[in-house]
């Protein structure tokens, strides 16, 4: 049995033009080490913090698509979570493919135009750390169809959501997998001041300190997009690599009662 509940997120990683560069840059931001899986995986490559996998980089297959973070929600069996995904109105990228000795994946896209992946552990379960400096901390769907959305990830899925923000001004939602003690993730309705905002999953990585990770992310040639923010979940920077790649990152410490957007 995974160690992740169906829906629950399980593992992330990076799409990137240059691999070199992008261990360079997540190395030093993140004190990340780095294990080639070789030709035969097209050089998948896994992020390792404190020898336990966090999350891995990739080669861009396609020029036209941008560098960009993704995240795989666990299932129980892909095939059956893909026909799913068809029936509540969404759409099925790739897949579902085995991976030899790690689990069989699949790529889909939700209502609001949002791809993520969904991974059934093999020899692979997913992330060895969450919620400490250089892990996985959390990712959240940014989409403009709140409705459809969130309709789409209850019937896949069986999330429970609860509204964070006022619903109208800051539209926030946080979906918990059934029987989680804690919520498994966010939804952001974009509208007002980020209607420009692109949609999709962001995916956060905590840091020992927000505003000393957004200099480095500076100092390492990328964007800070956000400047650091203080929320009641830890204090948060969006920002970019410098291959373009947008994540965040968190000090979950560092809380406030400050809600973002209201």
């Amino acid at each position: 049995m995974s160690a992740f509940g169906e829906g629950a997120p399980c593992w992330a990683d990076v799409s990137l033009p240059d691999l070199a560069a992008g261990r360079s840059f997540y190395g030093e931001l993140l004190g990340w080490t780095f294990q080639d899986q070789g030709e035969e995986f097209g050089h998948y490559t896994m992020a390792l913090r404190d020898g336990v996998k966090v999350a891995a980089l990739m080669e861009r297959r396609e020029p036209s698509v941008p560098p960009a973070w993704g995240v795989f929600l666990a299932v129980a069996d892909a095939a059956a979570a893909t026909e799913k995904v068809r029936a509540a109105g969404g759409q099925v990228a790739f897949g579902p493919d085995p991976v030899p000795d790690a689990g069989v994946m699949a790529g889909v896209v939700d209502p609001g135009g949002s791809f993520v992946g969904l991974w059934q552990p093999g020899g692979h379960e997913g992330f060895g750390l969450v919620g400490k400096p250089g892990a996985y901390a959390w990712s959240e769907n940014h989409t403009r169809d709140t409705g459809p959305v969130d309709s789409f990830y209850e019937e896949v899925f069986g999330f429970e959501s609860q509204q964070v923000g006022d619903g109208a001004h800051f539209d926030y939602k946080v979906w918990s997998v059934p029987g989680a003690e804690n919520p498994s993730l966010g939804r952001l309705g974009l509208g007002g001041p980020a209607e420009d905002a692109p949609v999709g999953y962001q995916v956060y990585f905590a840091v020992g300190d927000c505003d000393d990770a957004a200099a480095t992310v500076r100092r390492l040639g990328g964007r800070v997009l956000v400047e650091p923010t203080d929320s009641p979940y830890g204090r948060t920077a969006i920002v970019a690599d410098d291959q373009g790649a947008r994540f965040a990152v968190i000090d979950p410490e560092r809380r406030s009662d400050a809600i973002p957007g209201r």
